[in-house]
Parts: C-alpha cells; sequence; structure tokens
C-alpha cells in the first residue's frame, strides 16, 4: 500500500477548494495544502493530475481525483462509509445529487460568478446583473426551503450542505446582501457550528464605480 501523502491542490480563496478543505477537516484526515497559483496549473506535473489545469484536486495515496464534488464523494466513501454525510437512501441520495448539481449550476452562475467578478473582473464570467437576477431566483428557492429543514438534504449535514456553503456564505464579495434571508443565515451558522469547521478568508471587495 503506498503511504504519498494526501494533497489538496487549490487556492484558499476559492469555495470549490473550500469545501473539500472542509470534508478533509470535518472528517480529521490530515493533509497538505499545496497553493496551486495559475503557474503551477499551467505545469506538466499538475497537467498530469488533471489534464482541464483546474483546482482542486486530491492526491490521495496513488490516486488523484480533480473536482471538488467527485472529491467530496470520495472522501465520505472511502473514509467515512455508512454516515449520514452521503446517504444510501435512494430519496436521500437522490436530494443529496440535486444540490450537488446546483452547486455546479445556479450556485456557480451567480453567486461564484457575481464574486469572481466583483473581486477580480474575471474574463468569461456571466455579466454582474445576470449573475445578480440567478443569484436571486436560487437564494429566494434557498430561502423558503430552509424554513422548514435545518439542512439542504436531509435531517443532517451532508455533502450537498458542504457544497453549498462557501460561494453562499460569501455573497456580500459578489454585492449580494443576505439580508433578506433569514433561514439561509440560520443555516449558514449550523454549518460554521460543525466540528474542525473553519472559514473561507475574506477578500475585500472593491468600491463600486
Amino acid at each position: 500500500m503506498s503511504h504519498l501523502p494526501r494533497k489538496l491542490y487549490g487556492l484558499k480563496i476559492s469555495g470549490h477548494c473550500h469545501r473539500v478543505e472542509l470534508m478533509l477537516r470535518i472528517l480529521d484526515l490530515p493533509f497538505e495544502y499545496v497553493e496551486a497559483n495559475a503557474t503551477v496549473r499551467h505545469s506538466a506535473e499538475f497537467k498530469a493530475l488533471n489534464p482541464l489545469g483546474k483546482i482542486p484536486v486530491l492526491v490521495d495515496g496513488d490516486h488523484a481525483i480533480p473536482d471538488s464534488n467527485a472529491i467530496l464523494v470520495y472522501l465520505v466513501k472511502r473514509y467515512a462509509s455508512g454516515t449520514t454525510w452521503l446517504p444510501d437512501d435512494a430519496l436521500q441520495a437522490a436530494e443529496v445529487q440535486r444540490w450537488l448539481s446546483i452547486s455546479a449550476n445556479e450556485l456557480r452562475h451567480g453567486p461564484a460568478s457575481a464574486r469572481m467578478t466583483v473581486l477580480w473582473n474575471m474574463p468569461g464570467e456571466i455579466a454582474l446583473p445576470l449573475a445578480h437576477a440567478i443569484s436571486e431566483r436560487l437564494l429566494e428557492m434557498m430561502e423558503g426551503h430552509l424554513k422548514t429543514r435545518h439542512y439542504l438534504a436531509t435531517a443532517h449535514p451532508t455533502i450537498a450542505d458542504l457544497a453549498c456553503y462557501s460561494y453562499i456564505a460569501h455573497a456580500d464579495e459578489g454585492r449580494i446582501s443576505l439580508a433578506p434571508y433569514p433561514s439561509i443565515k440560520a443555516w449558514l451558522k449550523r454549518i460554521e457550528a460543525l466540528p474542525h469547521f473553519v472559514p473561507m478568508p475574506a477578500s475585500p471587495v472593491p468600491e463600486a464605480a
């Protein structure tokens, strides 16, 4: 069996990377954090781990797993099988998958895109008014959903909650206020109360033009 160190290639200010870091810490799995800036991501060594050149990538022994949601599934299946983090029940598993899909679509194109545009004016992102409109629809849906439950997919925290937490928690960095959404704010606090939770670093928001 390989005893290569476990490494997470990512950036501390990336919500995609933060969700993986949370899972590693919550499961109390030791790892080395490798800051993967643009130079690292364009290197042949990194492209061998993920030909798309995207973060995060988890290296666990002989295995390299790209994609944040895929990594969440891997970590639970390998190190926390049978727990409530990824339920076996068909309906509950489907609900988790639904929120993973939302994290890769509405969340990515709404709050995450707004944040990347406001903070870094990243090319290729969705125009800010559209990102805000997508965010409003998502947040209104989540607010209604969370009025009657503590977590997104089941009665317990799952990888769905971790997949959605980081960009919602930092929505203000995309000039999106959570003031109208008390149920979402209460959900964020429940995630932040989980054992071994660590926050994603805040990024200063530039003044509006």
